[in-house]
C-alpha cells in the first residue's frame, strides 16, 4: 500500500513528499524502498515518538499541505521518559494516553491534521482513537489491512482536491 501511494504521490503530485516513518519502543525514518522488506515486533507502541519525529520533520517543510497518516492498532503502549522506557501493555496507561493527547492537540494547534487508519476494533481502542481524533480535530477510518489501501487512497486524493 505504501509503494503504491508512493508512486501515486510521486507521479501525479511531484512537489509533494511523503515520508515514512515507523514506531515501535522509538520511532525512525525509513526509505520507500525498505518497506517491502520491514518486519514488525516485538515492540510496544511509542506512538509519542512516531509523532514527535513526525512533527520535527513537517516543521522543516514549506509546504502548506502538511498532514499524518497513521496507521496503528489504536493502542499506545509506551513513551520514553529521559532515557529510560515507560511501559504498559495492560489496558490503557493514563500517563501514556495523556502524552498521545497532548501531542495531538500540539499537531492540531501546528495546523497538522492527523488522519488515522486503526486496523483492530476492539472497543475500548476505538473510544480512544475517536478521543485522539477529536484532540487533533483529525480523522480516523476504521478498517481491516484488506481495505486499508483504498481509504489511504482516497482521504490523500480527498485532501488535495480539498487544498488546492
Amino acid at each position: 500500500m505504501a509503494l503504491a501511494l508512493s508512486e501515486l504521490i510521486t507521479t501525479r503530485y511531484p512537489k509533494d513528499t511523503l515520508d515514512i516513518l515507523v514506531f515501535g519502543n522509538d520511532a525512525w525514518q525509513i526509505e520507500i524502498k525498505d518497506l517491502p522488506y520491514l518486519e514488525v515486533g516485538p515492540y510496544h507502541t511509542n506512538t509519542v515518538a512516531g509523532l514527535e519525529l513526525a512533527m520535527e520533520i513537517l516543521k522543516k517543510r514549506r509546504n502548506p499541505n502538511r498532514q499524518i497518516f497513521m496507521i496503528t492498532d489504536g493502542k499506545p503502549t509506551c513513551i520514553k521518559k529521559g532515557k529510560k522506557y515507560y511501559q504498559n501493555s495492560f489496558g490503557l496507561d493514563r500517563t501514556i494516553v495523556t502524552r498521545t493527547l497532548n501531542l495531538a492537540m500540539k499537531c492540531r494547534k501546528m495546523g497538522i491534521p492527523i488522519t488515522t487508519f486503526m486496523i483492530a476494533r476492539d472497543p475500548y481502542l476505538v473510544q480512544f482513537v475517536d478521543q485522539f481524533t477529536k484532540a487533533n480535530n483529525g480523522k480516523a477510518f476504521y478498517s481491516n489491512l484488506q481495505g486499508l489501501g483504498e481509504f489511504v487512497f482516497l482521504d490523500y486524493k480527498n485532501n488535495k482536491r480539498k487544498r488546492k
